[in-house]
């Protein structure tokens, strides 16, 4: 086992979230005892004087930035002022201020929502900049894409070591189950679930079924985060997937049969479909810092429902 993080102090922002959960915990497997972790309820990281203080708090080595505003298509239409605002004001400032006091390396947590809307598959980091991005999810996609311009930015200027990391979509135990910001797994488990215990004979989602996704199981991405903070120092983006495609059609097949919904599917096709199609090039990732997922798709999903059925106490017997 490597001695990179043994003797370092690290912060994680959004440690406490469905992401850094599996972040800390991979970093303590690695050998890492000196972890800190704002909590939201102590920090805003919008402001400037939360930061400093965070800052002088922590006197992290390394800081690794996953608190995000974030949320499904529904979130992102509702608030997009809120999304575009938050996440560039935590990203730029704690950014800067880890310049300014010199620290070791920043690790930038983008999103696959960064790039444009119709990007040729598998989605390549070269196409980033080729269009603008799919519009319900743009002011988020592209508050978060100004961290790859700052962290450019900075290295060419003042030579500090940040990196830019661009996730798939992230899915499995421990996820946001809340209707009004999760995501499409957890929404259509949940829904799978209430129609089970209600007696319903039909759900209703989003759309035509037709658009593409590729998810990534949370604790291959934790992985691939710590690998890339140890591993990689360079400026240019670099993807975090799994590298496969399924239709949201497919995806909710898969999920009405694991969770046991006897019922049908019905479109709402007033309802935007996002983006048509999303697939990452996962290549650099395992070229760069020997990255590649490995949790099976289907046991991943298998693994989520389980947790989702044991956290609300169904069975679905």
């Amino acid at each position: 086992m490597s001695e990179f993080w043994k003797n370092r102090s690290v912060c994680i922002t959004g440690g406490a979230g469905f992401l850094g959960k599996f972040v800390v915990q991979r970093l303590r497997q690695s050998g890492c005892s000196n972890i800190f972790v704002p909590l939201i309820e102590n920090y805003d990281l919008t402001r400037i004087e939360d930061i400093q203080r965070m800052y002088d708090e922590a006197k992290p080595n390394i800081v690794i930035h996953l608190a995000a505003k974030v949320g499904g298509i529904g979130a992102n239409r509702a608030h997009p002022g809120e999304f575009f605002y938050e996440n560039l004001m935590m990203g730029i400032q704690l950014l800067h201020q880890g310049m300014m006091r010199r620290i070791e390396k920043f690790v930038a947590l983008g999103t696959i929502c960064a790039y444009p809307k119709f990007t040729p598959v598998p989605f390549k980091e070269e196409n980033l900049w080729n269009g603008y991005p799919e519009e319900t999810n743009a002011p988020y996609g592209l508050a978060k894409k100004m961290l790859l311009v700052q962290s450019q930015a900075y290295r060419q200027e003042y030579g500090f070591n940040s990196i830019f990391l661009l996730p798939v979509n992230l899915y499995g135990p421990g996820d946001n189950f809340n209707p009004e910001s999760s995501h499409v797994i957890p929404a259509i488990i949940k829904k799978c679930v209430d129609a089970i215990r209600e007696g319903e004979d039909k759900i209703v989602l989003w759309g035509d079924g037709s658009p593409t996704r590729e998810f990534l199981y949370v604790e291959d991405a934790a992985e691939g985060i710590v690998l890339a903070g140890e591993k990689y120092n360079e400026s240019e983006p670099v993807n975090l997937g799994a590298g496969f495609e399924i239709s949201i059609k497919e995806l909710a097949e898969k999920i009405v049969q694991l969770t046991g919904f006897k019922g049908k599917i019905i479109w709402d096709t007033t309802k935007p479909n996002g983006q048509p199609r999303r697939m990452l090039d996962t290549a650099q990732a395992f070229e760069k810092f020997g990255f590649k997922a490995r949790t099976n798709f289907d046991e991943g999903l298998k693994r989520t429902i389980e947790w989702y059925f044991k956290e609300v106490g169904f069975s679905s017997d």
